[in-house]
């Protein structure tokens, strides 16, 4: 019996491989943004060091666009240039890609069965697509793109198993605050979180996102959805090359855990940490600014679900609403559809995309003692501005009825 994990592990290594091994695998996605790529560029140099398959490689400019200062501006440059150097797969310029969590699978370079390794911590939201996707620092990056494989020790899975149904103004992002809450923020230590069960399977990629991309958030390695019809209907127009799908036996987790989200109700994770979680019907705290935006919560359902609630109104005269789509491509059909004109009306402030105040880079950095709701997945002392200011993190539907009514609010109370 093996895990799905483990069985793309086998086919990148060429060996029957089991949780708690070490392995050297072949990476079939390499992915580099804007903060890490001259970190990258220069390990490559101090070892002397070439890019052995550049295109494998895909550059994305992200975290500090448009460049905010000189700093970041030659960060921006030092990326644009060591893809000029190497010509690389793809290169997603300022204004022209987006997010590299979302860019990635949205254009097609992630498929089911892939190995994926990326300068950054969230990468594990590829795995929502069935592929094994983990976050590495600069001077690995550097090892991998030389040798083109990296060693892993195989992780052991925990199943996580999604029972019932969503009601109406609950999401994927209120089932991944109730796991981290439930086991931990260490309590996936270097374990790869796998999802399924039927409340798993009746939700859209979009959803499926984030509960990869928080996996992290619990200690995971990654986070694991293995490919259904929901998939590879996603991926029909977009994969760039044909997928290796793998699934897990029945009885090779490592451990089980079932979650009822009939029975979710919209969840806060409190400052400081992504487990400090409660109902937001318990909450009574004024907000200053409300953002929906970032890898977890920028994609086109999250601006569906705020437009849901804001469609018509205006947002409370207190609180600053900031909307940053997590690509060109979902800002492009935003505009379409009609929703950053509704945004617009209730009195959104739309950024480019980019990870904008996620990280507290630009774009709605936050100040002393200022209090902000986020779609975003980290909410560490600092994480989004001032270190005395505090992040809460929701679904987008709780944070544009918290931007509606100028603290934090259950959606469905503005919609009753």
């Amino acid at each position: 019996m093996s895990t799905a994990v483990e069985k793309i592990l086998s086919r990148a290594s060429g060996k029957e491989v089991t949780a708690g091994e070490i392995v050297e695998a072949e990476i079939d996605v390499f992915m580099i943004h804007d903060p890490m790529g001259a970190l990258v560029e220069d390990a490559l140099n101090e070892i002397g060091a070439e890019v052995i398959y550049p295109e494998k490689v895909v550059a994305i400019q992200d975290h500090f666009i448009p460049a905010k200062d000189i700093e970041s501006a030659i960060l921006s440059m030092r990326l644009r240039q060591f893809h000029r150097r190497y010509n690389f797969g793809a290169y997603y310029e300022v204004g022209k890609g987006g997010i590299c969590h979302v860019i990635l699978p949205e254009e097609g370079h992630v498929v089911p069965g892939d190995v994926v390794v990326g300068t950054d911590s969230h990468t594990p939201t590829s795995g929502a697509l069935g592929a094994f996707a983990v976050g590495i620092g600069a001077t690995e990056m550097a090892a991998a793109m030389a040798l083109g494989k990296l060693w892993f020790k195989v992780p052991p899975t925990v199943l996580i198993r999604g029972e019932g149904r969503f009601k109406e103004y609950i999401h994927a992002k209120d089932l991944i605050l109730k796991v981290i809450s439930t086991i931990g923020t260490d309590g996936a230590n270097y374990k790869v979180l796998e999802f399924d069960g039927p409340a798993i399977r009746q939700l859209e990629m979009d959803e499926r996102f984030v509960l990869t991309n928080m996996s992290v958030e619990a200690g995971a390695k990654t986070g694991f959805i293995s490919p259904d019809d929901v998939t590879m209907n996603y991926l029909s127009n977009r994969a760039r090359r044909p997928p290796r799908p793998a699934y897990s036996d029945k009885g090779s987790f490592e451990e089980e855990l079932q979650f009822d989200v009939s029975s979710l109700e919209p969840l806060v994770a409190l400052p400081h940490s992504p487990a400090n979680v409660k109902p937001a019907s318990e909450i009574d705290e004024e907000i200053d600014q409300a953002f929906i935006g970032s890898c977890t919560g920028g994609r086109l359902n999250d601006l569906k679900a705020a437009v849901k609630i804001l469609r018509g109104r205006k947002i409370s005269e207190r609180v600053r609403l900031i909307v940053i789509p997590g690509s060109r491509k979902g800002y492009r059909e935003a505009l379409k559809m009609g929703l950053i004109d509704s945004l617009l009306e209730s009195g959104a402030a739309i950024g480019p995309p980019s990870c904008g105040p996620c990280l507290g880079a630009h774009l709605g950095v936050l100040g002393p003692g200022e209090v902000a709701i986020s779609s975003s997945n980290r909410n560490f002392r600092g994480r989004m501005g001032h270190p005395d200011s505090k992040v809460y993190l929701a679904s987008p539907s709780t944070v544009a009825a918290s931007a509606l009514v100028g603290r934090i609010t259950d959606p469905r109370e503005v919609v009753s």
